[in-house]
């Protein structure tokens, strides 16, 4: 996955720009992104704060892991039932 060049404080920071009352497209043409990735930006961390964010992105990476976790264990039982199954 490509890695963003903003961090999420600088992310909150625009979308507070815009809250303020700057549009759309100026605040896009201002910091070089498109206007797709200034909606996905609102939706994604719109009316959040730097601390919620930071948090959202600590529960996104356990969530990977724990994700990681199940695969993991859910081959391992396959396996398991794959030799089990088998007549020696």
């Amino acid at each position: 996955m490509k890695r963003s060049r903003f961090s999420e404080e600088q992310i909150i920071g625009i979308l507070k720009e815009h809250q303020a009352g700057l549009g759309a497209k100026e605040l896009c043409r201002k910091h070089g992104v498109s206007d797709a990735t200034f909606y996905k930006w609102r939706s994604k961390y719109g009316g959040m704060e730097v601390s919620d964010a930071k948090k959202l992105k600590s529960l996104e990476v356990e969530n990977a892991k724990l994700k990681k976790l199940l695969a993991e264990q859910m081959m391992d039982v396959a396996t398991l039932k794959e030799m089990l199954g088998k007549n020696f």
